[in-house]
């Protein structure tokens, strides 16, 4: 049977270090897998939803041939150490979307001789991965620009599991007919965020719908995150992002009306409408962007300037519709 970490749940409940990421639960785990000599360790990027999704996809491959696994969050907040992960009988750790600190898989692959696999998509990534030789062999880093780690993961256990069932003359898929076309549809509104592309219908709702189930990314805390995963549909998401956007521009323009004028850099850079929003930072993209729209109608610059105290401090957000306008340069002055 597949070693899962909902096997520690009893670990992970009692301790009160259940937060931290290299926690009694997870080292718990991690003995207690050195102890049965399972062979595959599986480490995702925390809170990262393409390192839960290829966790996901990693989890149902090995799952679907009964290859015992054990899947544990990695966060560069409290990451694992080289030692950590040194575990009895150790054959194949997968990196899923990060490739971990400078040295630290080329560490990990002289110390147990496992073989590592690693997935990532952003460019930091490519100065990280290790140019030693003595352990080249037994490091594999599949970093591509153009497409995000949890479709590439996706992919490979895919081609991996098709290759099986092709040997054993069975059709075995990832994923059944039932969630393909629905997981598949929310992998390409990740990588359309995660490549910073924005293009797709609706991003920014889904961006918006999605960040609401980062919480529930650490499988240490969430033995149903799988599950929920496979249950999440983009467009509930879309819905739960453009719900939010519309109370936010609601609450936004309650403040509009309050507007007074402002001279920008001393008068240099023109004149704006500006208001004060003193409790509301969260609004000052909304309310910035609408304001610049009013400050353009009465033939003021096209900026809205969200002024608001934050620790004693008074600060100013500027915002524009207008893509010709930069406000960066109005904010240096």
């Amino acid at each position: 049977m597949p070693l899962s970490i909902f096997r520690y749940r009893s670990y992970a409940l009692a301790s009160p270090l259940i937060r931290c990421f290299r926690s009694q639960a997870a080292l718990k785990a991690l003995a207690k897998a050195s102890e049965d000599k399972i062979p595959n360790l599986i480490l995702y990027n925390y809170p990262s939803f393409s390192g839960a999704f290829a966790a996901l996809f990693t989890h149902l491959y090995h799952s679907r041939l009964n290859i015992p696994y054990l899947v544990l969050p990695f966060s560069s907040v409290e990451p694992f150490r080289v030692e950590d992960l040194c575990i009895d009988g150790l054959q194949n750790c997968y990196f899923l979307d990060f490739v971990g600190p400078k040295g630290f898989a080329d560490e990990l692959a002289q110390r147990t001789s496992c073989q590592i696999v690693g997935f990532d998509h952003r460019k930091s990534a490519l100065s990280k991965i290790p140019l030693n030789q003595s352990s080249c062999g037994s490091l594999t880093f599949h970093v591509n620009l153009e497409k995000t780690s949890s479709v590439a993961v996706y992919e490979h256990f895919s081609s991996r599991l098709s290759e099986v069932g092709s040997n054993k003359g069975d059709a075995i898929s990832l994923l059944n007919s039932t969630f393909q076309d629905q997981v598949e549809n929310v992998l390409k509104y990740i990588e359309d965020g995660d490549l910073h592309r924005w293009s797709l219908p609706d991003i920014r709702a889904f961006g918006i719908g999605i960040n609401q189930w980062r919480s529930k990314l650490n499988c240490i805390t969430n033995p149903h995150m799988y599950k929920q995963l496979m249950g999440i549909r983009t467009g509930d998401l879309i819905a739960t992002g453009n719900s939010h956007i519309s109370n936010k521009l609601a609450a936004a323009h309650k403040l509009l009306d309050k507007f007074f004028k402002i001279r920008l850099g001393r008068g240099l850079y023109g004149e704006c409408l500006g208001v004060r929003a003193d409790g509301n930072p969260d609004l000052s993209d909304e309310i910035g962007k609408e304001l610049s729209k009013k400050s353009a109608s009465v033939g003021l610059r096209p900026i809205g300037a969200v002024v608001y105290l934050q620790r004693k401090n008074l600060k100013m957000c500027l915002r524009t519709f207008d893509a010709a306008t930069d406000t960066s340069e109005v904010a240096t002055s």
